[in-house]
């Protein structure tokens, strides 16, 4: 009995010294190997204004923005662009009057001419969201537009957004110029929340591997793999704010190949790399969301219709992300409790270590949002809330109630049928 204690013992003096040790190491690696993802200045590349302005459409899905539209689209039709432009709302069969807003925003502004469509209910196999956008796109392909600006309704652009995202595509030969909107952080749990949504992301999609072309160009639309290293071509873009070569859109059939995406920013992206394209992400300084957030269920929601989704529904990727963020995010403080209770003193120091880089690599993206730096070490925290709501979002799946948004549940991809 005294030997198997003391076995025990042993294997409990390793394991507060060994899983500590391997958090600091995974730390060490994000740190240096990791695209340098929690650095905050992969801003619009350098601008140069192209000597004609091209043609440009604006397309905005809307459904039920009654309340965030005054405050967004006003800013779309004041752009100060040189060229020729206009904005099409589309409205998904919203029932606060969303469209009849629309046309009074416009009247009263004046600005870039404004249409509001509604192309019905999306047929199977389409989320609500894309069959607006295809609407959208389809009545913007009469006007032979260079681009497309893909914003959401929720979306305020500085006057000059516009000139800035075509100069940017112009000047680096993007395909797809998109910018992480600086979302709204009012409330107490969005600044607890949204930076963290934002770090997270970069973390999955270093923005800086984003623009590198891949090794070899071509393949299939859309068969890129999620994240990917150096050399794989990693791809996403933030929905709220798209410009999108036309051209490019129709050689990856946008958005008919990415139908069915919940989270179709990153679908988008892989679509248009997956041809050969050339997608550049960062942050922006002048667009910014308007929507709320007040209430940690707001948050929760926003995170959870689509987190399983991001997983593939795979059950085994859930196992691993939750393993995985306990032992990036958890261990650290954990270890730092525990060693010190039981008296370990390299388990402290370990998991004191890893924690200090973990926060470390959090304030810049803190002060990106003018938030106070003590807000670093509170990062644990909010990556459980981020883990127990990536679960829910499992539950809910399974409950039938995954990736639903605004009164519409989609069904998971395998179970939609290809048009073939």
């Amino acid at each position: 009995m005294g030997q198997t204690a003391h076995v025990s013992a042993d294997v409990w003096t390793s394991a507060v010294t060994v899983v500590p040790a391997l958090s600091l190491a995974v730390w060490l690696w994000l740190l240096f190997a990791r695209g340098f993802f929690w650095r905050t200045d992969v801003r619009l590349p350098e601008l140069r204004e192209p000597a004609d302005w091209p043609a440009v459409c604006v397309v905005v899905p809307a459904r039920d923005e009654a309340a965030v539209l005054g405050a967004s689209l006003p800013s779309l039709l004041g752009q100060d662009y040189p060229g020729r432009a206009e904005v099409f709302l589309i409205d998904d069969g919203s029932t606060d009057g969303t469209g009849g807003l629309a046309c009074e925003l416009a009247r009263g502004h004046g600005g870039l001419p404004l249409t509001v469509a509604s192309p019905g209910e999306p047929p199977a196999g389409w989320t609500g969201k894309l069959w607006a956008v295809r609407h959208g796109i389809g009545l913007a392909r009469g006007r032979e537009p260079e681009y497309l600006l893909l914003t959401d309704a929720d979306i305020a652009h500085a006057p000059d957004s516009l000139r800035r995202l075509v100069a940017a595509a112009r000047t680096g030969g993007f395909d797809v110029v998109s910018q992480m909107a600086r979302l709204r952080v009012d409330s107490g749990w969005e600044r607890l929340v949204v930076p963290a949504f934002v770090y997270f992301f970069a973390q999955l999609y270093p923005f800086r591997w984003i623009s590198r072309e891949r090794a070899q160009r071509g393949g299939r639309a859309g068969g890129e793999k999620s994240g990917g290293r150096r050399g794989t071509g990693t791809a996403a873009a933030a929905g709220g704010c798209v410009l999108l070569r036309a051209e490019a859109a129709e050689r990856a059939r946008i958005p008919d190949a990415i139908r069915h995406a919940v989270i179709d920013d990153v679908a988008l992206a892989r679509a248009v790399k997956g041809c050969g394209g050339r997608v550049w992400l960062g942050l922006a300084d002048r667009v910014d969301s308007v929507r709320p957030y007040p209430r940690l269920h707001d948050l929760w929601r926003m995170v959870s219709r689509s987190a399983y989704a991001q997983l593939r529904h795979s059950p085994p990727l859930l196992a691993g992300t939750v393993a995985g963020l306990a032992l990036v995010y958890l261990v650290p403080p954990v270890s730092v409790v525990v060693g010190a209770v039981t008296g370990a003193a390299a388990g402290v120091l370990l998991g004191a270590a890893a924690w200090l880089v973990m926060a470390g690599t959090y304030v810049p993206m803190l002060r990106y949002y003018r938030q106070p730096g003590w807000l670093a070490p509170l990062l644990p925290f909010t990556a459980l809330l981020y883990l127990l709501m990536t679960v829910d979002s499992a539950v809910q799946h399974y409950r039938g109630r995954g990736a639903a948004w605004k009164g519409r549940t989609y069904a998971r991809p395998e179970a939609v049928p290809d048009e073939g």
